[in-house]
Order: structure tokens, then C-alpha cells, then sequence
């Protein structure tokens, strides 16, 4: 019938998947633009975190940490290596293995890190109140609790 919506039509612009997605993609490019003068990237975001503390972890465990492959760890930490952000040395429990850690440039620049993290956050909440702020947090993570429920 002519004038009348199709039950089946998906409007992205009324999806609230839709608005994550695009969320997501552009945050993404505003930090990594922010972080890219500083030597980092937000893919490396778990591998820092995790390593903030100037401790040092496996492969394996950081693959974990991070929830992906440890070849796609691998690669990371490779490049991450590389450019200076981590060094790799001997697991004195295990000589077949190795611990990565940040470096010491790396270390000292993480402040800046931050600083330029919350900022960005900043600007993306601007006009919120605290209140849409905490609402917003809790209901992205019911989301990413969600989806996690249908992961394999």
C-alpha cells in the first residue's frame, strides 16, 4: 500500500547500533590523531593499559588482556617494538618465552597519554550532565555485556 512503512525497512538512522558504530569509528579517529604525535594508538590501548604500572607480561597473557589472537598480539607488539613503545626480554621462569614491557620513553610519556584521552572525552560529552554521563557509561556497557553473550 502506497503511504505505509514496510515492517521489514531498517532505518539506520533510528538504530541505535548504527550511532554506536559511527561513535566508535569517529572517536577513533579523534584519538588516534591526538596520540599518533605522542608515538601510540588506540589499538595499543589494552597493551598500554595493561603495562602502565612498569610491569611486563607474556604474549599470551597480554593476548588475553586484550581479548584477540596472539598473532594478532604478535603483530602488535612487533610493531609496538619497533617503534620504541615496548622491549622484549627473557621469562627467567621460562627460557623459551619472553616478557614484553613499556619502555622508558614510553613510560613517560603515558601523563601526556592520559591528558590527551580525558580531553577528547571531554569534548565528547560536552553539554552532558554527570547524571547522562554515568547513564551513558552504564548503558554501553549493559551493551558490550550483551554482545558478549553472543560471542562464541
Amino acid at each position: 500500500m502506497q503511504g505505509e512503512k514496510r515492517s521489514d525497512s531498517w532505518d539506520p538512522m533510528a538504530s541505535a547500533s548504527f550511532w554506536i558504530n559511527h561513535a566508535s569509528r569517529v572517536l577513533m579517529r579523534l584519538q588516534d590523531g591526538r596520540l599518533r604525535p605522542l608515538g601510540f594508538g588506540m589499538r595499543q590501548m589494552p597493551v598500554l593499559h595493561a603495562l602502565s604500572d612498569g610491569g611486563s607480561m607474556s604474549q599470551k597473557e597480554l593476548a588475553r588482556f586484550a581479548g584477540v589472537e596472539q598473532p594478532t598480539m604478535a603483530e602488535m607488539l612487533a610493531r609496538m617494538e619497533r617503534d620504541g613503545v615496548v622491549e622484549r626480554g627473557p621469562d627467567p621462569k621460562d627460557g623459551r618465552a619472553s616478557l614484553t614491557s613499556l619502555t622508558r620513553k614510553a613510560l613517560l610519556r603515558l601523563p601526556k597519554l592520559k591528558e590527551e584521552l580525558i580531553e577528547v572525552e571531554r569534548e565528547a560529552t560536552a553539554g552532558f550532565s554527570a547524571a547522562e554521563k554515568e547513564l551513558l557509561q552504564t548503558l554501553l556497557q549493559r551493551v558490550v555485556k550483551n554482545l558478549g553473550s553472543l560471542e562464541p
